[in-house]
């Protein structure tokens, strides 16, 4: 098995604005693992919230690159427990590397990985498609530009309720709306009678992922749902969610990919709280990987890469909001930008 990394600029439709940063380019990174002739796809995309950059990812993996390139008939299972102690310290490469082994695994079985997991994909909920932070007139363009059954709408400025308001006059779409850690928790209480008046699904992540107190407060008081992510980024977290939060937003590159995903779904449904995987800014490499854990979700955020000017692969597509696999095998990722700026192998 051979180990290539590649890395891409990913450059954004619109400048993209959260409660903490904006950007109009992403940086990632694309994970190839290939026996003989059959290659599977990995991605894991820079992030300063969570202090990742490329070049730490590259180093990170290629320290156990001789690890990594043995010949071996591991599941996807076995394979991320044996690299974990040496990628426990960046899940972001972990990421990558389960979902290209994941990938490569199923296309050797010639499947598609939702089969290898006897998953039925006639039930799958739609994906929402994301509005971030702008003036309320270009918020109100981009809704406009791309009409979609679920909008997820990024808050945390000082005229949040305005804003909702406002993209309520031009859609009756269902909206959820993320306060990436902006709010406190009385805001939350507050806001969350007036946003359930104006038609949002539930709230993501309102308050610092570490104000735990807060969070139980919000969790007993609101009138709406509340959703974690940055509360809940790994395995051990799921737990700590439990009557703090009513669902759990997992994103593949925090928690390690994949495999320790479906675990954390798992045990989502033994609590009985809702479960949601959302995605980072990625291609459709990252994001056709997303694709495979949905007959296990209530909801999900993949709308990354329809939010890129240009892509750097063919996977998935996405058509108001009904996701449409791809005919190839394993997550279905073709690789079709070939100009990266850099290639380790």
């Amino acid at each position: 098995m051979q180990l290539i990394l590649r890395s891409f600029d990913l450059p954004l439709k619109h400048t993209f604005t959260i409660s903490r940063q904006s950007f109009n380019v992403k940086p990632t990174m694309i994970v190839e693992l290939k026996d003989d002739d059959i290659s599977g796809y990995g991605e894991a995309s820079e992030n300063p919230y969570y202090h990742k950059t490329l070049e730490n990812m590259f180093q990170d993996l290629q320290n156990c690159k001789e690890i990594i390139e043995q010949d071996t008939d591991e599941t996807p299972e076995e394979f991320w427990k044996k690299m974990y102690p040496h990628l426990k310290d960046d899940m972001f490469a972990l990421c990558a590397l389960d979902l290209a082994y994941n990938d490569l695994y199923a296309r050797k079985k010639g499947k598609k990985l939702y089969e290898i997991w006897n998953y039925n994909i006639e039930k799958n909920p739609l994906s929402n498609y994301t509005i971030g932070i702008d003036t309320i007139e270009k918020m109100v363009f981009k809704m406009k530009e791309t009409p979609w059954p679920i909008y997820k709408i990024k808050l945390g400025t000082k005229e949040d309720i305005e804003i909702v308001r406002e993209l309520r006059k031009h859609t009756d779409a269902v909206f959820r709306i993320d306060a990436n850690c902006a709010w406190t928790a009385d805001e939350t209480i507050a806001n969350a009678i007036e946003l359930k008046k104006l038609g949002v699904e539930f709230l993501e992540q309102p308050l610092p992922a570490e104000d735990w107190n807060g969070a139980k407060k919000v969790f007993k008081n609101s009138v709406l749902p509340i959703v974690a992510d940055e509360s809940c980024q790994t395995e051990a977290d799921v737990a700590k969610c439990y009557h703090h939060f009513h669902g759990i937003n997992i994103k593949l590159v925090k928690c390690g990919g994949l495999t320790p995903a479906r675990r954390m779904l798992k045990e989502a449904n033994e609590y009985g709280m809702k479960k949601m995987v959302g995605c980072m800014t990625e291609s459709s490499v990252g994001i056709s990987a997303i694709a495979h854990l949905l007959p296990e979700l209530d909801y999900v955020d993949m709308d990354g890469a329809m939010l890129l000017s240009k892509d750097i692969a063919e996977g998935v597509n996405i058509d108001f909001g009904k996701i449409n696999y791809s005919k190839l095998k394993g997550t279905g990722i073709k690789l079709t930008d070939k100009n990266s700026k850099t290639i380790i192998q």
